[in-house]
């Protein structure tokens, strides 16, 4: 495998761990629902997509055709994570769940 084949999927390798770590540090620390909903659903997305696409280009080069699976995978992820954010934060919403003050942000004028 040539080196730079090696150094781009290296490089969404740590880049898509970087993000998923992100994320899970975004979802430890963050104070309440809405804020925590942004960490699993915005960077750990991300960080899945920089590995499927690191595994896809991985498996592209050794078997010399183009991988389906891991573009599927992908579609699929980016699909559903928007939506059930949005169906927990709506769920979250009818509950009356509190949220921190800051979280709330201005009214509309």
């Amino acid at each position: 495998m040539p080196f730079w084949l090696e150094l781009t999927i290296s490089l969404f390798l740590v880049g898509g761990s970087l993000f998923a770590l992100i994320g899970a540090i975004g979802l430890y620390r963050l104070p309440d629902f809405y804020t925590r909903l942004h960490g699993p659903t915005k960077a750990t997305t991300l960080g899945v997509g920089g590995i499927i696409i690191a595994s896809a280009i991985f498996f592209g080069a050794q078997r010399g055709s183009l991988s389906l699976h891991e573009l599927l995978i992908m579609l699929f992820l980016l699909l559903t994570a928007p939506v059930s954010a949005h169906m927990l934060a709506k769920a979250a919403m009818q509950q009356k769940l509190r949220c921190i003050e800051r979280t709330r942000g201005k009214p509309w004028d």
